[in-house]
């Protein structure tokens, strides 16, 4: 008589061992959801807010252009300007935004990091807005007016035709927005390569040897984000090789700082009670 109450009971029982085991994930999930509506939230407010004074920051990007003698800008498509502005919001709301997003992120990973590498990441993670920032505004006010003073040098009469450069709009919100959004990501090289020795992937003797070949991906990279002159690409390759020689220093000084502590540790457990 009592064979059936138990065969219910065997049958509930993996379904609580089953239940248990999809509370974990089903938390990370309820967790996952929570940060990504943060960073939707942070995203569309500061949309709408750039939105709001779009004509602002179109007027802060055009100022290298008018700078350079550049007053005049044409549209070629009927939506063309009315895109340009939903393209500036949404370029200025992903600046606005990066910091909280970015903590959001920190939020959701943190509770799964041992206290020791909370505290190796936690400082590479408040150093990125300021490198990011530092790119930008090399990019900003000193190669984007560079670039357009040696872009814009080529107008003037040449066999009887006068020639005039009128930049589109889009075209020139494409350079802009390139050029600071390179500069600012070029500027995180040290960032990266300290987090991947960090991770064990790579080691100072291996980032040392490969020196040469990291000054040429240099110039590469500038050769790509740039436009076409010497100037600017050195603008931009030249602090990414400084910045790369900054890493190996950062690299060798955490190296020191580890191995003086792993020798505290030992000499603390030696002389310990035995």
């Amino acid at each position: 008589m009592s064979s059936a109450p138990e065969s219910a009971s065997a049958a509930a029982e993996p379904a609580e061992g089953l239940d248990e085991t999809k509370a974990p994930l089903m938390d990370h999930l309820i967790e996952l959801r929570r940060r990504l509506i943060w960073c939707a939230l942070a995203l569309a407010v500061s949309f709408g807010v750039c939105l709001y004074f779009v004509d602002a920051l179109l007027a802060v990007l055009v100022r290298p252009l008018v700078e350079a003698g550049q007053r005049q800008l044409i549209a070629v498509a009927v939506f063309e300007q009315f895109f340009v502005r939903v393209k500036i919001a949404f370029f200025g709301a992903a600046m606005i935004s990066f910091p909280i997003v970015a903590s959001q992120i920190w939020l959701f990973v943190a509770p799964g990091l041992y206290r020791n590498e909370r505290k190796a990441f936690l400082p590479f993670l408040l150093a990125t807005p300021f490198l990011f920032a530092a790119g930008a505004s090399l990019a900003y006010f000193v190669a984007m007016p560079l670039a357009l003073h040696y872009l814009l040098g080529f107008g003037g009469e040449i066999g009887g035709v006068q020639q005039t450069s009128l930049p589109g709009i889009s075209n020139y919100l494409d350079f802009s927005t390139r050029f600071i959004f390179g500069f600012g990501v070029a500027f995180l090289l040290p960032v990266l390569l300290m987090l991947l020795e960090r991770a064990g992937l790579v080691t100072r003797a291996q980032l040392k040897r490969g020196r040469r070949y990291a000054i040429v991906v240099a110039f590469v990279i500038a050769a790509v984000l740039t436009p076409p002159d010497v100037v600017s690409q050195l603008l931009l390759a030249v602090p990414l090789v400084l910045l790369y020689e900054l890493s190996l220093i950062a690299i060798w000084l955490t190296e020191r700082r580890r191995g003086r502590a792993v020798a505290v540790a030992a000499s603390a457990s030696a002389d310990g009670p035995a």
